[in-house]
């Protein structure tokens, strides 16, 4: 069957609608992309080796795509998650080409057919009877030097690519980078969960590797908070502009110093009970943001996953192995100490994600219509759908409106789906904007205007890029 990638896919179905829709389109469709948050790696792009195969490329990096084959019984061993190097990658295409119909009607469909068609060639629908020709022709091409790393970041036309990274990396990627002459701005961003979250896997241990690295003594409150002024001002120094935190809840604390102090030493004891923990979590979003006052790093809260839900994948796999469920999440209450301290700054910038969309007219843009220093970030992870994004325009624009937004981040491990996450985000996008026109809610020339904002200037603004 014929890949069914149909020019006006996304479009409004009313003609009028779509042909406006299709106008501001053609305006921002070939518009450089800003990645300001995802989690590619910068050593790709460092050695600039070709990607191994196929499967190891859309398969293994994807937990959109193996969570799904996951849910319908194909073993994960079956799949090699976890595998440095998958032993049959071949196997694995199969397994995935067998099971493509699982995809239907759903957002990954939409951008793996992108990648076959618009970066491959394929123009053929993925199932198990071509799942071969698919591998031999993606692995040949793989292996041309127009497939390289380097090569396709210029062909998807990417002017700015974060990462996403820990304190204690050592950045010698991004360094290898910027040491080579390419001309790419490919930017950390400082992630410190391993470090500020108690539950986190070697927390103490990672707290003393901080001090080393650092020369700080971390066994103290002081010494700690100084230990993290000093990581983000070397990732400031190798162009990060943002920071991430990927805390359970939006709790924010605000103790005197001599509580919090008191409170570190428990958590570092490993004696804190969860309640304790979560305090600490809370408190560590009011000093990260106290801190990017100070440096002018952009603050992102993805809060509300309930991470490794799945305690047996989990255990086999580890960590970020698809097992993630969003949960019901408050921001009025959370937020509001944080809010309290520095929520009229408006030199601060704290953009606010959610996996609870039932926030976005009650909570989250009411807040971001009224606070200096909030933003709202775009629909995120299980609701970067078509319908997602949609609904988060229609639900945050009517308080917020669209200048308090941030454009379409792509959040991804999955290299070669960012050109059509994009896509998809504009094609959206512009669909919204096509609706306001017709509706005389606004007019073609702020219509024309504001697809350029959404696509380009408010993420380089909100990300002061």
């Amino acid at each position: 069957m014929p890949m069914p990638l149909h020019q006006d896919r996304l479009f409004p179905a009313d003609q009028e609608t779509r042909k406006i829709a299709r106008a501001l389109y053609s305006s921002v469709r070939h518009l450089p992309i800003i990645s300001p948050h995802g989690h590619t790696q910068a050593a790709w792009f460092a050695l600039n080796h070709p990607f191994p195969n196929p499967a190891q490329l859309f398969v293994s990096p994807d937990h959109y795509v193996y969570r799904m084959l996951y849910s319908q019984g194909v073993s994960l061993d079956d799949l090699e998650i976890g595998a440095v190097e998958l032993k049959n990658p071949r196997k694995v295409w199969r397994i995935f080409a067998t099971h493509y119909h699982l995809f239907r009607g759903t957002p990954t469909r939409l951008w793996l057919d992108y990648a076959f068609q618009e970066l491959f060639g394929l123009n053929e629908r993925l199932s198990a009877g071509n799942a071969d020709d698919y591998y031999d022709i993606i692995s040949e091409k793989l292996n041309q030097p127009e497939y390289l790393p380097r090569a396709l970041y210029e062909r998807f036309r990417l002017e700015v690519l974060a990462t996403t990274d820990s304190p204690l990396d050592t950045l010698e990627y991004h360094q290898a980078i910027r040491d080579s002459g390419w001309n790419a701005r490919i930017l950390p961003t400082f992630r410190p969960d391993p470090v500020v979250d108690p539950e986190y896997a070697g927390f103490a241990e990672s707290i003393a590797q901080l001090g080393q690295a650092t020369q700080e003594d971390t066994s103290g409150w002081r010494g700690y908070l100084q230990a993290l002024r000093i990581a983000r001002q070397r990732f400031k120094s190798m162009g990060c502009t943002a920071t991430d935190h990927g805390h359970p809840t939006a709790q924010t604390a605000n103790l005197p110093e001599s509580e919090a102090a008191q409170l570190f030493a428990r958590v570092l004891s490993g004696n804190a009970t969860s309640d304790e923990q979560e305090n600490f979590r809370a408190q560590m979003l009011t000093e990260m943001a106290r801190m990017s006052l100070d440096d002018g790093l952009v603050m992102q809260i993805h809060p509300g996953s309930v991470r490794n839900h799945n305690k047996k994948i989990y255990q086999r796999y580890g960590r970020d192995v698809g097992a993630d469920i969003p949960r019901a999440t408050n921001y009025v209450d959370a937020l509001r100490p944080l809010l309290n301290q520095f929520g009229n700054e408006p030199s601060l910038t704290i953009i606010l994600f959610t996996l609870d969309e039932s926030t976005y007219s009650r909570e989250l843009a009411p807040l971001a219509g009224h606070y200096p220093a909030l933003r709202l970030g775009p629909s995120w992870w299980f609701h970067d759908s078509p319908e997602g994004m949609m609904r988060f325009r229609e639900h945050a624009t009517e308080t917020a409106g669209f200048y308090n937004t941030v454009g379409f981040n792509d959040d991804t491990r999955a290299f070669l789906s960012i050109p059509a996450r994009h896509d998809v985000a504009r094609r959206v996008d512009c669909a919204f904007l096509a609706k306001l026109v017709v509706e005389h809610r606004l007019d073609e020339d702020e219509a024309f205007d504001l697809a350029q904002e959404l696509t380009t200037r408010l993420v380089k603004n909100a990300y002061r890029l």
